[in-house]
């Protein structure tokens, strides 16, 4: 019996491989593209039962996938993962044929849950999945923001820019971890800022 397939198209490529590892385990052929030329390149080639599809990829709106990816299987349960959950987008996205939308982090759980994949169907030898619940994605959000805001010198607005989420997300975000670890994150990186610049400019003049 063929196995079932799911397509990731999803920017982070980090983010993508967790998720595909995550379909692999409950026995689906599970693939994922950064793009959407990649993601129809694919599609022709192996029609996917199932798509999570990231709303704001580098050339464009995810949206625009929803009706080219139906067409390889007008059966396929199509999934929008977004950090600029709004209504106008959400609604958009269902009038397409998407099957649900779901807002960023989306955990393993809520997004088979939303396709319809039945939630014990992971294989027994599933032991190498690295992040397999709402712990683990949060952990894995939590690193990515971390390098982001250490890359903008704590900068809000430049960090959920290139996170894909609103600047007031991203804030709750940093408020909600400050208060489970009781200090202020945001500060410490945004101290951080001066040490690490002055460490690579000793690095570049030893070069």
């Amino acid at each position: 019996m063929q196995r079932k397939s799911v397509l990731i198209v999803d920017g982070n490529p980090e983010f993508a491989r967790v998720l595909t590892r995550a379909f692999r385990a409950r026995g689906l052929e599970a693939g994922s593209v950064g793009n959407a030329a990649d993601a129809l390149a694919r599609a022709h080639t192996l029609p996917p039962d199932y798509a999570v599809v990231d709303l704001r990829l580098r050339e464009g709106s995810g949206l625009d996938l929803i009706r080219p990816l139906l067409a390889t299987n007008s059966a396929a349960r199509i999934l929008i993962l977004t950090g600029y959950a709004s209504i106008p987008t959400a609604v958009d996205a269902i009038k397409l044929g998407a099957c649900h939308y779901i807002a960023k982090p989306a955990y393993i759980e809520e997004i088979v849950a939303a396709l319809g994949i039945d939630p014990v169907a992971v294989k027994e030898d599933s032991t190498a999945l690295p992040v397999t619940g709402k712990r683990g994605f949060e952990d894995l959000e939590w690193k990515r923001i971390q390098e982001v805001l250490r890359d903008h010198d704590g900068n809000l607005t430049a960090a959920a820019h290139v996170l894909g989420m609103y600047r007031r997300t991203l804030q709750r975000k940093l408020e909600a971890r400050s208060k489970a670890v009781g200090r202020d994150v945001l500060n410490e990186i945004r101290m951080q800022a001066p040490v690490r610049r002055r460490r690579d400019l000793r690095l570049a003049a030893a070069m």
